[in-house]
């Protein structure tokens, strides 16, 4: 190696060996590898000789969105397709990905860099139910570690995996974007929260009879107003020039 001084290349100092020197490691925390699949290996179900198409009703609404966009850039609607596809295929295969690069006339290879970015497609077949438990600092604070243990043991799998009859995928995410209502479960697109280990159970149960539990706070509240009674804003909103000084 060289360095600049004076104008001159003055070679450097030849460094230690590695067993003269003290190592310092900044972090020994092991390497955390995402179980998300970004590498495309055919299988018996997913593979691209297995066809897939839209139904006459999702090819008329992926026209209707192409049509959003300026011809030269309908590329844009990858994916609005993408999501439409998989709310049929019930997961996003090959196929589905090849389909809607040639609807969009693109290269497939541009479809494979969205499907393989976002993280709401799923490159691998998810039950009936696809449960995502979000497990960031405030749903943690919460209690969302006694929610992923209930749902656990209830359900007899591990974040990753399906139950045998297909009806439940479980996965951790990070931030549902409702953390005032913690701890949080998307089940599909619904959102169930302010969960505990017994109305988590209630909920399960259901799905497995086949109903849909209503969406929302489990607790009682609305939406996300306080627990309990409301402490500010009680009286009448008081009027235009409120204690402001009457010289002014």
């Amino acid at each position: 190696m060289l360095r600049i001084l004076s104008r001159r290349l003055v070679p450097l100092a030849r460094p230690r060996s590695l067993a003269a020197q003290s190592v310092r490691t900044i972090s020994n925390t092991s390497v955390a590898r995402s179980d998300a699949l970004f590498v495309h290996r055919d299988s018996t179900d997913n593979n691209a000789t297995i066809p897939f198409e839209f139904t006459p009703e999702n090819l008329k609404r992926a026209k209707e969105i192409i049509k959003k966009y300026p011809p030269q850039y309908k590329k844009a609607a990858t994916i609005p397709l993408l999501d439409l596809a998989q709310r049929q295929n019930g997961w996003t295969s090959i196929s589905t990905m090849n389909y809607v690069a040639n609807l969009l006339e693109v290269p497939p290879m541009r479809v494979y860099e969205v499907a393989t970015f976002y993280t709401m497609f799923n490159r691998q077949p998810v039950g009936k139910y696809f449960l995502q438990l979000c497990t960031t600092t405030p749903c943690q604070l919460c209690g969302s570690d006694s929610i992923l243990e209930t749902i656990q043991n209830h359900l007899g799998i591990k974040p990753g995996q399906t139950t045998d009859d297909k009806l439940f995928t479980l996965v951790e995410v990070e931030c549902a974007g409702a953390c005032v209502n913690a701890p949080v479960l998307a089940v599909n697109d619904d959102y169930y929260e302010d969960l505990t280990s017994e109305t988590t159970i209630k909920i399960l149960d259901e799905l497995k009879k086949g109903n849909v539990p209503k969406a929302g706070p489990q607790s009682g509240r609305q939406n996300c107003e306080p627990h309990g009674e409301l402490t500010t804003l009680r009286g009448e909103p008081t009027g235009p020039g409120f204690r402001v000084r009457a010289d002014l």
